[in-house]
């Protein structure tokens, strides 16, 4: 781990040597300056310094005034006043500019000790905070989410021009499509990205406590309540409410809503004092809310107030052409974070997932290539890595046409002859006329197939011509 280093800034020329040496002793790389502008000159020609340590009164400065400059030079600095004429005003002061600590003389060199180490240890939360925050905001980036389909496409330029907005956003798709991940790029894409957002599962939370989980409760507003307890939409102050599975919502509850959304404030459950709240709501659901109005199970203001804009998420196998690119983006997913070699998928596989319906839609794909990737670990996916369901797809003809018999018939046993004949070649052809992979695909035995080719006398199109 690299050395931290430290400016140490004040006029007594023996408090200063302390300092030096005992900072040393404790394995600090340590500089030192009798004034502001000595150390505003240090500062600034060396912005590695990671803590200073700043006496309040300096024969040219202000000690706050001075914590104030170096914080503008290096705002990842962190400061502590050092001074033998404490007030708790001036500790206000000082915090409020920026200040981790106020330190008063005299002081013994423990005290100091563990101030310091407090004060790095805040500053390696800060980082690893900032670094979090660098990743969702990447993690959540437009281009980050899959898919270049046409109906994808459509989705994501609509997000782009409201992700800035307050505008309530209700998100509806089917169970696995991606809605919460749609969520939370319209809130780091937005003007509220470095406040809170606040997932609620509408859905999974009992509904006798879901008012509560909202709102908050204040103490003995029923048993068990024994604190004050802040809700969720309080937690989201200047953020965003993820409120998913909206439609699951009671309707005793769904009139308090309403009015959260009319007024932007609540009571807590039990409480009698209003709280204000500022908050985008982006609200989620799996089912057809208009259907459910007209049902009278979602009130139908409510709903009106909540599809502000409408955003529909494509089914997976209504946008199958982002098939092989979630695919290959989700084995450099798994590569990285299960520390295998996948190094891609062949066509006869990308061939029946492109197939398959995926009920479970872009989720239960994610699922499929992380089992795949884990037991499989290196090579690449074939047919024989894919579970029974997604092999089971039968190659059968479109009944929805009719079927035209000319006046004479037809001879059943040619025509059935034909059709295998046909269904053989697809296999041969798609596979390269590779035996073993036309075999799993027509669910085969290998021999049973070169026995069928062989007396059919069937041969790449380029031989027969």
């Amino acid at each position: 781990m690299q050395t931290r280093r430290v400016l140490v800034v004040d006029d007594e020329s023996s408090l200063r040597t302390t300092l030096l040496r005992a900072l040393n002793k404790a394995n600090y790389q340590v500089v030192t300056a009798s004034d502001g502008n000595e150390a505003l000159a240090l500062a600034k020609s060396d912005k590695s310094f990671d803590l200073a340590l700043v006496d309040l009164r300096l024969p040219d400065y202000d000690g706050l005034d001075l914590l104030t400059e170096l914080k503008n030079i290096n705002s990842k600095m962190e400061v502590i006043i050092l001074t033998g004429f404490g007030t708790i005003q001036t500790a206000i002061d000082a915090t409020k500019r920026g200040a981790f600590h106020f330190l008063t003389k005299p002081f013994n060199l423990d005290e100091l000790y563990s101030l310091v180490e407090k004060a790095f240890e805040n500053q390696n939360l800060k980082t690893e905070n900032t670094k979090l925050k660098s990743q969702l905001h990447h993690k959540y980036k437009f281009d980050n989410i899959v898919g270049q389909s046409e109906e994808m496409t459509k989705v994501l330029e609509l997000v782009d021009r409201v992700a800035d907005s307050d505008s309530t956003i209700l998100v509806t798709g089917e169970s696995g499509t991606g809605k919460e991940v749609v969520a939370r790029a319209i809130h780091y894409n937005s003007d509220r990205a470095t406040k809170p957002l606040i997932p609620v599962n509408c859905g999974a939370i009992p509904a006798e406590l879901l008012e509560s989980e909202l709102f908050g409760h204040v103490k003995g507003a029923f048993t068990g309540a024994t604190n004050n307890r802040i809700g969720r939409f309080e937690m989201a102050h200047e953020g965003t409410i993820f409120l998913d599975e909206i439609g699951e919502m009671s309707t005793n509850l769904q009139v308090k809503l309403l009015r959260v959304l009319q007024e932007r404030r609540f009571e807590p459950v039990g409480g009698t004092k209003s709280i204000d709240v500022d908050v985008r709501i982006v609200a989620a659901t799996n089912i057809d809310l208009e259907k459910a109005v007209r049902e009278g199970k979602f009130r139908e203001d409510l709903f009106y107030r909540l599809n502000v804009i409408p955003l529909q998420i494509p089914a997976l196998r209504n946008r199958r052409s982002d098939i092989p690119l979630l695919v290959h983006h989700f084995i450099e997913k798994f590569n990285t974070s299960k520390k295998r070699a996948i190094s891609g998928i062949s066509p006869e596989a990308t061939d029946l997932m492109y197939h398959y319906p995926w009920p479970g839609n872009v989720r239960e794909l994610e699922n499929l290539i992380e089992r795949i990737t884990i037991l499989k670990g290196n090579g690449i996916i074939d047919i024989i890595d894919l579970p029974d369901r997604y092999r089971e797809r039968q190659f059968v003809p479109n009944h929805s046409e009719e079927i035209s018999f000319p006046k004479s018939g037809i001879d059943f046993n040619s025509a059935v002859d034909a059709y295998e004949n046909a269904l053989i070649l697809k296999a041969l052809e798609k596979t390269g006329w590779n035996r073993n992979r036309a075999a799993q695909l027509l669910k085969l035995n290998r021999t049973t197939l070169v026995e069928k080719i062989k007396k059919k006398g069937l041969q790449p199109q380029e031989q027969t011509q």
